[in-house]
Protein backbone atom coordinates (compact mmCIF):
# COMPACT_ATOMS: atom_id res chain seq x y z
CA UNK A 1 0.00 0.00 0.00
CA UNK A 2 1.40 3.52 -0.49
CA UNK A 3 0.67 6.32 1.98
CA UNK A 4 1.14 10.24 2.25
CA UNK A 5 1.30 13.28 4.47
CA UNK A 6 2.16 16.37 4.33
CA UNK A 7 4.11 17.92 6.98
CA UNK A 8 5.48 21.57 8.25
CA UNK A 9 8.53 19.52 10.14
CA UNK A 10 12.12 19.49 7.95
CA UNK A 11 12.85 16.71 6.31
CA UNK A 12 15.85 15.51 8.64
CA UNK A 13 13.19 16.08 11.91
CA UNK A 14 10.39 13.81 9.82
CA UNK A 15 13.92 11.55 9.36
CA UNK A 16 15.07 11.35 12.83
CA UNK A 17 11.75 10.91 14.19
CA UNK A 18 11.34 7.52 11.62
CA UNK A 19 14.28 6.04 12.90
CA UNK A 20 12.64 6.16 16.56
CA UNK A 21 9.30 5.23 16.11
CA UNK A 22 9.67 2.23 13.79
CA UNK A 23 12.26 0.13 15.86
CA UNK A 24 9.27 0.24 18.41
CA UNK A 25 6.96 -1.74 16.49
CA UNK A 26 9.85 -4.42 15.63
CA UNK A 27 11.43 -3.12 12.36
CA UNK A 28 15.31 -2.94 12.06
CA UNK A 29 16.74 -0.29 9.69
CA UNK A 30 17.74 -2.19 6.74
CA UNK A 31 18.39 0.60 4.56
CA UNK A 32 19.60 4.47 5.29
CA UNK A 33 20.13 7.02 2.41
CA UNK A 34 19.82 11.07 1.90
CA UNK A 35 16.70 11.61 1.94
CA UNK A 36 15.08 7.68 2.11
CA UNK A 37 14.49 4.96 4.85
CA UNK A 38 13.70 1.18 4.41
CA UNK A 39 12.59 -0.55 7.52
CA UNK A 40 11.92 -4.74 7.51
CA UNK A 41 10.79 -7.37 10.14
CA UNK A 42 8.17 -9.42 11.19
CA UNK A 43 5.45 -7.33 9.77
CA UNK A 44 6.77 -6.52 6.39
CA UNK A 45 8.76 -4.36 4.64
CA UNK A 46 7.90 -0.18 4.77
CA UNK A 47 9.68 2.51 2.56
CA UNK A 48 9.74 6.06 2.78
CA UNK A 49 10.68 8.78 1.07
CA UNK A 50 10.62 12.80 1.88
CA UNK A 51 11.17 15.18 -0.17
CA UNK A 52 10.10 19.58 0.20
CA UNK A 53 7.67 20.36 -1.62
CA UNK A 54 6.42 23.86 -2.92
CA UNK A 55 6.71 26.47 0.25
CA UNK A 56 7.37 25.07 4.00
CA UNK A 57 5.78 21.73 3.47
CA UNK A 58 7.77 18.34 3.49
CA UNK A 59 5.99 15.16 1.28
CA UNK A 60 6.43 12.05 3.07
CA UNK A 61 5.57 8.98 1.33
CA UNK A 62 5.68 5.54 2.83
CA UNK A 63 5.07 2.14 0.50
CA UNK A 64 4.81 -0.64 2.42
CA UNK A 65 4.76 -4.54 0.75
CA UNK A 66 1.43 -5.52 2.25
CA UNK A 67 -1.76 -5.92 0.37
CA UNK A 68 -4.89 -4.59 1.91
CA UNK A 69 -5.20 -3.10 5.56
CA UNK A 70 -2.36 -4.56 7.63
CA UNK A 71 -0.90 -4.09 11.08
CA UNK A 72 1.93 -2.45 9.28
CA UNK A 73 0.13 0.46 7.54
CA UNK A 74 -2.02 1.18 10.70
CA UNK A 75 1.35 1.93 12.21
CA UNK A 76 2.47 4.00 9.43
CA UNK A 77 -0.64 6.36 10.00
CA UNK A 78 0.29 6.39 13.57
CA UNK A 79 3.04 7.44 12.58
CA UNK A 80 1.85 10.57 10.73
CA UNK A 81 -0.22 10.92 13.86
CA UNK A 82 3.14 11.03 15.60
CA UNK A 83 4.41 13.63 13.40
CA UNK A 84 0.99 15.91 13.54
CA UNK A 85 1.56 15.85 17.32
CA UNK A 86 4.66 16.99 16.72
CA UNK A 87 3.74 19.83 14.73
CA UNK A 88 1.23 20.79 17.10
CA UNK A 89 1.26 19.55 20.53
CA UNK A 90 -2.35 20.53 21.09
CA UNK A 91 -3.94 18.05 18.63
CA UNK A 92 -5.93 14.87 19.82
CA UNK A 93 -7.18 12.35 17.37
CA UNK A 94 -11.04 12.16 16.77
CA UNK A 95 -13.38 10.14 15.11
CA UNK A 96 -14.89 12.77 12.24
CA UNK A 97 -18.72 11.37 12.78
Amino acid sequence: MRHFHRSQLQPDEVLASADAFFPTIGLRQSAKADRTRTFQGPLGVLTMSVKKEGGHYTFIEVHTDQMGESRLDRNAKKFFVELHRTEQPSYRLQASY
